[in-house]
């Protein structure tokens, strides 16, 4: 009984971290974008505006509450909750050794629940009843299906290459050499794929307010925006982190870990204040074209090499 009071409160200390992570990913982001844009950023709310984060959610959560009278009202209200328990559930995945399970089938996990935030979305712009919200939700489920082929290649990639499914795997086999430097091609598009599948600029097109209004949480205020930004941020975190795993050794007793999933995330930032929204076929174009053929090829090679290394030693 008391192992699972542990397992509980490690958890319960895992998910406060994330959320509290992402408040200040966001006062992080307003800060880069401020800078970019030669201005300060928030600064008036606490000591250079720390508690600004607070504050925005204090502000979100306690606005009134509207829902659509159209609205197909309980697949409305549910959806930001579930989005936001998704990205949170993506965590659970990580490698940890105290009192943690620890998963031996983590990427397994990654991509079942990455999958799933799809209908959430989905659902998200169904259920306001709105065409621009509809819009938003096709846009977001075409665009998230088309680069979530080539993420599972990649990850297919390196899975034939430590012959495993689990995330500690990875930690054993970089300890000599990082993955990016045998396969730097991979890491870009994972990276770049990384940002469709959050929906991040240049590939915001399920939030594109130029045409869209705001997309698919174009009905949503108070605290069912709220919900959604913060799985949008959550998610941000989760990939940076992932990335580091699967390209920069990954290795969870080294502080410099922190620093990269903290680069990252700034990289993440970096690329919504540099470039401009990417037309939409464009996008499509890139990732079938583009994307696909080279993480196949990328496979082929992956899998013969581990063939040949088997052969000569075995």
């Amino acid at each position: 009984m008391f192992d699972l009071f542990l397992l509980f409160i490690s958890y319960l200390i895992l998910v406060l971290c994330v959320l509290i992570g992402v408040a200040f990913l966001t006062l992080f982001e307003r800060k880069i974008l401020g800078y970019i844009q030669i201005r300060k950023g928030p600064n008036k709310v606490g000591f250079m505006g720390l508690i600004q984060p607070f504050s925005d959610a204090l502000k979100l959560f306690f606005k009134e509450q509207a829902s659509p009278l159209m609205s197909n009202f309980l697949s409305y209200y549910f959806s930001p909750i579930f989005n936001l328990f998704l990205a949170l559930l993506l965590w659970l995945c990580l490698p940890f050794f105290t009192g943690f399970i620890h998963f031996s089938l983590g990427f397994l996990f990654f991509l079942c629940c990455s999958s799933l935030s799809v209908y959430t979305i989905m659902i998200a712009g169904w259920s306001s009843n709105s065409n621009y919200s509809l819009l938003g939700g096709l846009r977001c489920v075409a665009q998230t299906i088309s680069y979530e082929v080539s993420l599972a290649l990649i990850l297919l990639s390196f899975l034939f290459l430590i012959s495993g499914v689990s995330i500690f795997d990875l930690m054993i086999y970089q300890q000599y050499i990082w993955f990016i430097f045998i396969s730097f091609p991979l890491s870009m598009i994972w990276f770049t794929s990384s940002l469709a599948e959050t929906n991040r600029t240049p590939f915001d097109f399920a939030e594109g307010e130029s045409e869209l209004v705001s997309g698919f949480n174009v009905e949503y205020s108070g605290g069912g925006f709220a919900l959604i930004f913060m799985a949008e941020y959550a998610s941000i975190l989760f990939m940076s982190m992932l990335f580091v795993f699967i390209f920069l050794s990954g290795s969870l007793f080294n502080i410099m870990f922190f620093f990269m999933v903290l680069f990252l995330s700034f990289s993440f930032i970096w690329v919504r204040g540099t470039l401009p929204r990417y037309r939409y076929d464009k996008l499509m174009y890139l990732a079938w074209k583009s994307f696909l053929p080279v993480s196949l090829n990328f496979l082929m090679f992956f899998f013969g090499l581990k063939i040949f290394i088997f052969s000569l030693f075995f």
